[in-house]
């Protein structure tokens, strides 16, 4: 998750200073992620905004001792998080979907979280 964020700051930071979003260069594996911002129409600011309701939301994940953040990809446009991954109950997930909407900016939370008992290996 890490590794893709950069990715993303990243290829943002490569934008042209045109409203058409067209990407001046792709970053090793992150070609995809180029492609993906290439042809996205939102301005250069609200992609900067969704990135940083990102990091907020990312950084609320790993501060709680209830969920377990690396598994748990966010991802945000326009304001609205979607929360993919897995957590151990009901209760991490209402709590990992609660700790999104209290993130300034947050405008939405999509669920795509499934819960998933740790194996007893």
């Amino acid at each position: 998750m890490k590794f893709r964020f950069w990715l993303v700051i990243a290829a943002l930071v490569l934008l042209t200073g045109s409203n058409t979003g067209c990407v001046i260069a792709a970053v090793g594996a992150g070609g995809a992620v180029g492609y993906e911002v290439a042809k996205d129409d939102r301005s250069v600011g609200t992609k900067v905004d969704d990135a940083m309701i990102t990091t907020a939301v990312n950084a609320k994940l790993v501060r709680d001792s209830e969920i377990r953040a690396i598994d748990i990809n966010v991802d945000t446009f326009e304001g609205v998080v979607t929360l993919n991954g897995n957590v151990p109950s009901r209760s991490a997930r209402s709590r990992a979907v609660d700790l999104a909407r209290s993130v300034k900016g947050v405008g939405r939370v999509k669920s795509k979280l499934a819960v998933v008992k740790p194996s007893s290996k």
